[in-house]
């Protein structure tokens, strides 16, 4: 059944984190209300292990959307609500979905993915953009298949406020879900009309990304004080600090005691400012000594 005002699919959404909770709130508040909000079961966050609700999941209780959390797809198979559907929309859900289960509703399954396909394929776009200092980004809307972010495209639109040079992050994802969420409300009356028409992906151009680690986020402190000191490497390091805050998260070890670097910004000469730090078991600081004088 399709929403008449709009001429919507009945649609199931698959996302846990809070990129697709901003989608998902975009689509509520436009009265566009899935099926179902299908995201990761919960689990122990913080010190205390607190067992805490994904995003998607806050933000369909809101709503009074129903809400599944399998541990395996496998248990979605002959659920009631997805049987319903007549389109399923993907944003950032960690699972994979097999073939069965993308091709069971009517008009198939789509994906919301953060970057200008066939660019940054994978599980960090957005981190990579930043990384990468990418000239430009954005957000691409497409038939998922059994590849990896490979389908033919739908719909695409550059952001026009990204700024390689600020970017972090927590403010780039906020911005591409926003325009996710528009670019979504767009093309779903499209899909139902029949004249969403795809177009391949140009697989010459494709580029991927990868989970980023702990190790990934270790800057050694003779680095970081070439790049405070003389400028040496202080872009990357600024697009680094950027990029991979707050998670894995960014750090460097002085005196043996694991230093995080939350956040920095390059000084007039073109020299990295640290100008966020916070000391193993402290709360974050703004106002601290120059740790990076002296002997590691």
């Amino acid at each position: 059944m399709m929403t008449k005002q709009r001429n919507i699919p009945s649609f199931v959404f698959f996302g846990t984190p809070s990129f697709a909770a901003t989608i998902l709130t975009h689509l509520a508040e436009e009265n566009v209300i899935p099926l179902a909000v299908v995201c990761n079961p919960d689990k122990p966050a913080g010190r205390k292990q607190v067992l805490t609700k994904p995003p998607a999941k806050l933000v369909a209780e809101k709503y009074q959307i129903p809400v599944l959390q399998p541990r395996r797809v496998t248990e979605l198979r002959h659920n009631p609500l997805l049987a319903r559907a007549e389109l399923f929309v993907v944003a950032a859900y960690a699972k994979i979905l097999p073939a069965w289960l993308l091709a069971q509703p009517r008009y198939g399954t789509i994906g919301v993915h953060p970057s200008l396909l066939p660019k940054l394929r994978g599980p960090t776009p957005i981190q990579t953009a930043i990384l990468l200092g990418a000239p430009e980004t954005g957000v691409t809307i497409y038939q998922l298949d059994e590849k990896t972010d490979h389908g033919p495209l739908l719909a695409q639109q550059r952001l026009a406020t990204y700024d390689p040079a600020r970017a972090t992050t927590k403010s780039l994802t906020l911005q591409l879900a926003e325009l996710g969420g528009i670019l979504l409300l767009q093309t779903l009356p499209r899909i139902a009309k029949g004249t969403a028409t795809p177009s391949p992906q140009q697989e010459q151009a494709a580029t991927y990304t990868k989970k980023f680690s702990s190790e990934d986020g270790y800057i050694p402190l003779d680095h970081l004080r070439r790049a405070i000191e003389l400028g040496t490497s202080a872009s990357e390091l600024d697009r680094k600090i950027r990029a991979l805050n707050p998670e894995p998260g960014v750090y460097t070890l002085a005196r043996g005691k694991r230093i995080k670097l939350l956040e920095a910004s390059l000084d007039e000469k073109g020299c990295l400012r640290l100008t966020c730090i916070q000391k193993d078991g402290k709360v974050p600081q703004r106002n601290f000594e120059p740790f990076w004088e002296g002997k590691e």
